[in-house]
């Protein structure tokens, strides 16, 4: 099953705080923090929710 590697490039300070508690779920806490998740809808969701501030890549 194919994974995304998500990575935080912008700081969630100033968002609105679904978005912040979005990058918690995630695992992101601050800028340049990596986390691998698998290619799952939920997490997909996750991903959308906070797309200008993370990005995204297809690991296998």
């Amino acid at each position: 099953m194919t994974q995304l590697k998500v990575t935080q490039t912008k700081s969630g300070i100033g968002g609105k705080q679904n978005q912040r508690n979005t990058l918690r779920s995630l695992g992101l806490k601050r800028i340049g923090d990596t986390v691998v998740k698998e290619d799952r809808p939920e997490f997909r969701g996750m991903v959308s929710t906070v797309a200008h501030l993370v990005t995204v890549e297809e690991v296998d």
